[in-house]
């Protein structure tokens, strides 16, 4: 019988805590100047990330925006227009661990000078509600806000053609209503239909970022996304290149492989694997395949009688295919039982 030894091989990254560190260190100092309003995006989504999925910040990490926090009211009374960054990065800096009562301060300001009346769409309104609530104050005096953001949710024909802006709306929509995991959104049964439906276009656009938010949505919203979606993005997840670099390009894929990374921790799977560095990074997706978007729009515009039958449709499109296409478009087909009445509105065989 021969002995069995066990080696134990030291890990090449370092454990999470260290990784978000390097993180914040490198959004807070190595890629923008904090006075550039882009500054202000590309913190708060990373702080934003980090505290709804209650990861464990050290107080050296938070450190790093000691300096923007100990001037947040100031700026935020300087710069009104910026009020819902600057809040959200207060906020989650305070409920990250950072000491302070800034936010309060920031959210009465913005409830006194009514910054939220300057909103001009009910997403918007929706988001300062979300923020200003999580100090005690609804700056939204609308009781039929929820209800139409719903309304907006629940029409599936808008979803069933790509159109990015209203998806990406989709999405905050129900992290507004759900709290961000934290409560039932209470959406209707269309509204998931429209998750399936905006999420069946991101997969065939091979557009990882967003459907990322959409599986992130569809489980806030308590609903379990197609399997095949959510292998596909961590299995893009991992193909991410993070690079340091004096001189990289700033524009670079860095809120997907924040989004797909956010996707990873709301599974329960681990996040930021890549090792990373406190210095300029620059954020690379992998290679990618083709998108079917367009070859499928094309199919089907180019046919005199169509039809918004999935099965009658399929045999008359797929020699005008591409082998990846077809490839692509027969496992989008598989992946959600909604793809025969997502087609339908996809076909647009009433407009012929």
């Amino acid at each position: 019988m021969s002995n069995v030894v066990h080696l134990t091989v030291p890990t090449r990254i370092a454990p999470l805590e260290a990784r978000i560190t390097a993180l914040l260190g490198a959004f807070a100092d190595h890629r923008r100047h904090g006075d550039d309003v882009f500054w202000l995006k590309e913190n708060a989504e990373l702080l934003n990330i980090l505290e709804c999925t209650g990861q464990a910040v050290a107080p050296e990490a938070l450190a790093r925006h000691a300096g923007f926090y100990a001037q947040a009211v100031q700026r935020l009374e300087f710069f009104p227009q910026y009020y819902r960054f600057i809040l959200s990065l207060a906020l989650d800096l305070e409920d990250l661990g950072m000491p302070g009562h800034e936010a309060q301060k920031m959210v009465d300001f913005a409830a006194r000078e009514g910054l939220a009346e300057a909103e001009l769409s009910d997403l918007q309104r929706a988001e300062a509600r979300r923020l200003m609530t999580r100090r005690g104050v609804d700056p939204i005096r609308d009781a039929g806000l929820n209800d139409r953001l719903r309304a907006f949710c629940s029409r599936t024909k808008t979803f069933s053609l790509p159109n990015k802006k209203a998806a990406y709306e989709l999405t905050h929509i129900v992290y507004y209503l759900s709290e961000y995991g934290r409560r039932d959104p209470d959406l209707p049964e269309e509204a998931i239909q429209s998750l399936h439906f905006a999420g069946l276009t991101a997969f065939l656009d091979q557009n990882a970022d967003l459907l990322a938010e959409i599986c992130i949505a569809l489980r806030h919203a308590g609903q379990m996304p197609p399997a095949v979606w959510t292998a596909w993005l961590e299995q893009e997840t991992g193909a991410y290149g993070v690079v340091a670099d004096a001189h990289a390009s700033i524009n670079d894929d860095y809120h997907e492989y924040l989004v797909c990374n956010w996707h990873q921790a709301v599974t329960g799977a681990p996040m930021f694997r890549k090792p990373v560095c406190d210095e300029r990074l620059r954020f690379e997706r992998g290679a990618r395949a083709q998108t079917v978007l367009r070859e499928l729009s094309q199919a089907i515009y180019g046919l005199d009688h169509r039809s918004g039958d999935w099965g009658r449709m399929r045999p008359r499109m797929e020699p005008s295919l591409s082998p990846e296409a077809r490839d692509l478009l027969s496992v989008a087909s598989q992946s959600s039982a909604l793809f025969d009445a997502y087609f339908e509105g996809f076909a647009r065989a009433g407009r012929a």
